[in-house]
């Protein structure tokens, strides 16, 4: 991933015609955007509104009177999407998983970065918060009163296959019983990944190499490892990595990543299906990535507050981490630094508030490098 945006005293530098000819997002390269960052239930938790506590959830009660778009602790299902930039300055969208929070995100987030279209879809289980909202896929597709319209790929395993056929069959059927009316539903051409997940794929121009990973003892989830210059692993649903996963995502296996994008499900304790935060740390240190963002957080995490103790826990450790936030972008950046004894690469995120950035035309850099 590469031809990033420039940045020049912290501002985004004009992307307007690579944007008008791609009718997308303001700005050249590729970039992360984070559709999602809660738990399954969503934040805010709804019984904290419901039946509110005394004193109210601090969490929780800020939706009252704080806006999305303003309110770090507003998070939808987990769901990243990735603007994928090539070399011919073309942008492809791919988007990993469509949760029941799906149409919610497309209306906020699709609209406040200009993603004008889905090309791919990468699924990484068949759970309600990776694939409730695949019905809404049609929302994003051309119209066509009878379906005559080119499908979306969408890549998973089998075992999620013959599950979503039993939640949607009228997403996988393709022929009409005789007399059966024809009704628009999402077209989709449904990709099976390889079952011995040692294969990358391709999706939209970007390769991917499928991570397996424990969510329960009882059940195998895939992360995903994708990009060539910057290497980038999103691990969603994890409780357990098996040796293997953990090796390629490694800095003392593999090599180190670039970007750690980690589940990470309550600030304390343990739990038989997610890692939690004392886990999601001792991973960090064993994976020791050059930075990590956090995602499926619940209630019990204040973004403000909680971020100050992992700035902390980041000067310690030598890792740079931090909880992510939804409509969050990571423009994956590179600088060349000349100098006499040759050429120097540097890879950063610049963590853009978007918000400040359309009120003010400036980007807070909040650049973690070392």
């Amino acid at each position: 991933m590469e031809n990033q945006i420039p940045v020049q005293n912290g501002n985004i530098l004009d992307g307007n015609s690579v944007a008008a000819v791609n009718g997308g997002r303001n700005g050249d390269g590729s970039a992360l955007i984070f559709l999602g960052t809660g738990c399954s239930s969503a934040v805010p938790n709804v019984r904290c509104l419901i039946q509110p506590s005394d004193p109210p959830c601090p969490v929780c009660s800020q939706s009252l009177s704080i806006p999305p778009d303003r309110n770090p602790n507003y998070r939808c299902n987990t769901s990243l999407l990735i603007d994928y930039c090539s070399d011919e300055g073309i942008h492809n969208y791919i988007i990993i998983d469509v949760g029941k929070t799906f149409r919610e995100q497309v209306l906020r987030w699709f609209t406040f970065h200009k993603i004008p279209r889905i090309d791919s879809i990468i699924l990484t289980h068949e759970h309600a918060d990776a694939i409730l909202g695949l019905d809404d896929i049609r929302a994003v597709q051309p119209h066509s009163p009878t379906n005559n319209i080119d499908p979306t790929a969408i890549y998973l395993t089998q075992y999620a296959m013959d599950s979503v056929a039993e939640k949607f069959p009228y997403l996988v059927k393709k022929k009409l019983r005789e007399g059966q009316e024809v009704r628009r539903v999402a077209q989709l051409d449904w990709k099976i990944i390889e079952e011995h997940y040692d294969k990358p794929f391709v999706a939209s121009g970007l390769k991917f190499f499928p991570l397996p990973v424990m969510h329960g003892e009882d059940y195998l989830c895939l992360g995903y490892l994708f990009g060539e210059k910057c290497k980038v692993a999103y691990i969603s649903d994890v409780s357990r990595f098996p040796s293997n996963t953990e090796y390629v995502i490694s800095k003392n296996g593999a090599g180190q990543l670039d970007i750690l994008i980690l589940d990470c499900l309550y600030k304390t304790g343990s739990f038989n299906v997610h890692l939690c935060l004392p886990q999601t740390l001792e991973a960090l240190k064993r994976i020791c990535p050059k930075r990590a963002l956090l995602i499926g957080m619940t209630h019990e995490f204040d973004h403000h507050k909680d971020n100050e103790f992992l700035r902390e826990w980041s000067e310690r450790e030598g890792i740079n981490v931090q909880l992510a936030r939804d409509v969050m972008q990571c423009s994956l950046n590179k600088w060349d630094y000349r100098k006499e004894s040759g050429s120097i690469y540097r890879m950063s995120i610049i963590y853009v508030n978007q918000t400040r950035a359309r009120l003010a035309g400036t980007a807070s850099n909040c650049d973690f490098e070392r």
